[in-house]
Order: structure tokens, then C-alpha cells, then sequence
């Protein structure tokens, strides 16, 4: 008996388990079918959401998009604002860097030459330094500048000429007294488009920099004096690229090729205002106090100033320091003139607080580098000196410019004698 009851509830047992697996499986089915993304996966009710929010997207986003347009527009803009300005503090960086190692390497040349001890030599023989030794150029400042040179200088020398269209006249006649002497390597830097299109009209070697809002300002309606105080920013980076500048003037008339006649044993070699050897090369002037009594005389070197208007600078570290001065002193005093701090920066010494330029310097024969005032003053009224052929004329003493420029070219280039006869010897 024990054991029929016992068959029989493994029985109903086996019955109830089978039930159970009948009703799984089709509870599994119906919710299969009723739920396909699953009881509890959120996604159809995401989904209703998207198809109920999709009508009213589509309404507005005709409205969003110009509005967003503009916005997208204007942050780029901004951006792109961004970019350029950091793009030029990354290169003014990369160049007071470059200038510091630089300035670096020529000090560790120096030391090697002025470091080791020698002995002096006998009476005569010892020889100083005369100049400094030229910077590693540096393509990256400016390649589009760096391939003209390359087409335009000779021996890594050229003459070099700022102008704007308040100087085209004298601009003609400057460059046509250099084809005429035969002189290859020049450059005009244009100040304008005008006069870009003028020297190219010209077959005139010309470079026109890239736009800069100080320096175009200036060089579009500056006047001579503006217009000069130009030329010690836009040097610089010749003299970076590793090239020797004989800056000129406009008012300069070419009778022979100067670089014949360049010494280039210094930092700058320029021609010289003075009129005679004293004034032009220096002298030992006497200045007299008789109320000091026995000490009346106190005696003083003197000399005239060289002319910022026509030099020629080697591009070295104390080239480029003379540069820079100027232009930092010329950029924050307003009434100060080129020339004057051009040499103020090369004359004075060191003393308290202020540190003199260390840069070599040469004065120019001023019979070949003539200024107008020895031309029309000495020259003209002499025999003798009147057989000279000076290497240039410069007008830099008279306002009446250009009729004396083409004076000149009649008295040495026409051999017309009386040429620079009506014209008197100081301004009218």
C-alpha cells in the first residue's frame, strides 16, 4: 500500500512540473509577442517620444538654423581673430629667441678671439678687432623677402630705397642715374601700390611688404622725415636674412657703382654732413671760459653728424641693436628726428645709466660721398675739384630737390659746365 501511494505522488508531481513548463512557455510566447523590445527596455517608450517630438522639430529648426548660422559665423570669425594674433606673438617670440641665441653664439666668437691670452707683438704690429662678425641668416623671418634677395643682391650687397608716391618724381631720376651707371643690385621698397606699379612699369626691382597698419599709415601719406624714421624697422630684416644694406635716399644721384668704393671693415660706414676734413672726419675743438682763470681752456672732440639718408650697415649683432634702438626711440618720442638719434645711438658712450652701442664705425670720403653743401659751396667754385667724379650727389642740404638733381645730372653726366651756376649755395 505504502508503495502504490508513493507512485502515485511522483506522479501528479511529474504532472504539475509539466503544467508548469506548458504555461512558461506559453506565457513567453504571448509576452513575445505583445512586448518585442522587452517588459522593461525603455526604448519603445524613447521611441514613441522621438516620433512625437519629431513634427515640432521639424517646424523649428527652419527658424533655428539662420540664427545658428550667424552664430557659427561669428565664432569663427572671432577665431580665426584669435588664431592670427596668437600666430604673431608665436612669431615675434620665435624671434627674440632666435636673436638671443644668436646674440649668444657671436659672444662665445668673440671669447674665442678675445679670450685667449696673447702676447703683444713689437711696436706697430698689434691690430683690435675692427667690426663684428656677420649673424646666421634666417630664412624663416621672411622667405618671400629672402627669394627676391636672392634674385636681386650681389655678394650679399644691395641698395635699398623706401619711396612713396610724394616722391615719385625724384624716385624716377634716382633709379634711372643707377641703370645708367649699371648698377644691377637695388631694390625700391614700395610704400604704396602706386609706386609698385610705377617700378614695375620700370622694369625696377620693387618689394611691397605685407600689410602692417603702423608702417602703412605712414608710408602712404608720410612726409621725408616720417617716412625716413621707416626705414630702421623694415631694415632689419634684411640685415636677419644676413644681408648688407647701402641704404639710400631718393634724392641721390648715382655717378659710379658705391660698392666699389665700400671699406666694410665696420659695423656702418656712412657718408658724413661735414664739408672739410675737420667737420667731416672729427677734431679737437677748444672751448674757452675765461672765468676759470688758469684752466680757461678745456679742449673737446667734435664731429658733424653722419647722415642717416645714405649708409651702408653689415648685418651684425650691434648692426641690428643700432636698429632697434632707434626705431623703439623714434616709436615713443614724436618730435625726435631720425638722424639725431640715429646718432646719438652711435656716438654716445657708456655712462651712468645708459649703455653705449658697441658698434664700428667709418665716415665716408666726403669728396666721393658728396652732400650738396660741399658740391654747391667748394666744389663747383674750384678748377680742380670741379674734374672730380664723386661716386654720388646727395641733395640732402637743399629743399629745391629735384631741378638740383637734374643739375647735377647735366653738370657730371652731360659735361654741361654751367649747370650749377643759377643756383645759390644755401636755400633760397
Amino acid at each position: 500500500m505504502a508503495v502504490g501511494r508513493r507512485d502515485k505522488t511522483a506522479s501528479f508531481r511529474g504532472s504539475r512540473i509539466v503544467v508548469a513548463i506548458v504555461i512558461g512557455v506559453l506565457l513567453g510566447c504571448v509576452i513575445a509577442f505583445l512586448f518585442p523590445y522587452g517588459l522593461f527596455n525603455p526604448a519603445a517608450s524613447v521611441q514613441n517620444r522621438r516620433i512625437g517630438k519629431t513634427n515640432f522639430q521639424v517646424g523649428s529648426s527652419s527658424c533655428e538654423s539662420s540664427e545658428r548660422s550667424k552664430m557659427l559665423k561669428s565664432e569663427i570669425v572671432s577665431l580665426s581673430e584669435k588664431n592670427s594674433e596668437l600666430k604673431k606673438q608665436v612669431r615675434d617670440l620665435t624671434e627674440r629667441l632666435q636673436l638671443a641665441e644668436q646674440g649668444k653664439d657671436q659672444a662665445q666668437k668673440q671669447f674665442l678671439v678675445l679670450g685667449e691670452q696673447h702676447k703683444a707683438g713689437p711696436f706697430g704690429t698689434v691690430k683690435a678687432l675692427r667690426t663684428n662678425p656677420t649673424v646666421v641668416p634666417d630664412d624663416s623671418v621672411n622667405p618671400r623677402l629672402a627669394k627676391i634677395l636672392e634674385k636681386v643682391a650681389v655678394r650679399k650687397e644691395l641698395i635699398v630705397a623706401l619711396a612713396n608716391s610724394n616722391v615719385k618724381e625724384m624716385l624716377e631720376v634716382w633709379f634711372s642715374s643707377i641703370k645708367r651707371v649699371g648698377i644691377p643690385n637695388y631694390l625700391v621698397i614700395a610704400l604704396d601700390d602706386h609706386i609698385e606699379e610705377f617700378c614695375k612699369s620700370n622694369d625696377v626691382p620693387v618689394y611691397k611688404r605685407d600689410p602692417d597698419a603702423g608702417i602703412d599709415a605712414v608710408g602712404r601719406s608720410g612726409g621725408n622725415h616720417a617716412v625716413s624714421g621707416l626705414k630702421f624697422r623694415i631694415l632689419r630684416e634684411f640685415l636677419q636674412l644676413g644681408y648688407s644694406v647701402l641704404l639710400s635716399d631718393v634724392d641721390i644721384i648715382y655717378l659710379q657703382n658705391p660698392f666699389n668704393h665700400l671699406y666694410r671693415d665696420s659695423d656702418v660706414e656712412s657718408m658724413t654732413d661735414g664739408h672739410n676734413n675737420m667737420t667731416a672726419y672729427g677734431y679737437n675743438d677748444v672751448f674757452d671760459e675765461p672765468a676759470m682763470g688758469w684752466a680757461r681752456y678745456a679742449h673737446t672732440m667734435r664731429i658733424w653728424v653722419y647722415n642717416s639718408g645714405f649708409f651702408f650697415i653689415r648685418p651684425t649683432i650691434p648692426s641690428i641693436e643700432l636698429l632697434d634702438r632707434v626705431a623703439d626711440r623714434l616709436a615713443k618720442q614724436s618730435n625726435s628726428w631720425d638722424q639725431a638719434v640715429f646718432n646719438e645711438e652711435l656716438f654716445f658712450p657708456s655712462h651712468p645709466g645708459y649703455d653705449g652701442l658697441h658698434a664700428a664705425k667709418r665716415t665716408m670720403d666726403f669728396y666721393m660721398f658728396m652732400n650738396s653743401k660741399v658740391l654747391f659751396k667748394t666744389v663747383r667754385k674750384d678748377a680742380k675739384l670741379k674734374k672730380l667724379k664723386p661716386v654720388i650727389v646727395h641733395v640732402n642740404y637743399h629743399p629745391d630737390k629735384l631741378r638740383r638733381m637734374k643739375a647735377v645730372v647735366e653738370f657730371f653726366v652731360n659735361g654741361k659746365q654751367d649747370a650749377l651756376d643759377p643756383y645759390p649755395d644755401g636755400s633760397e
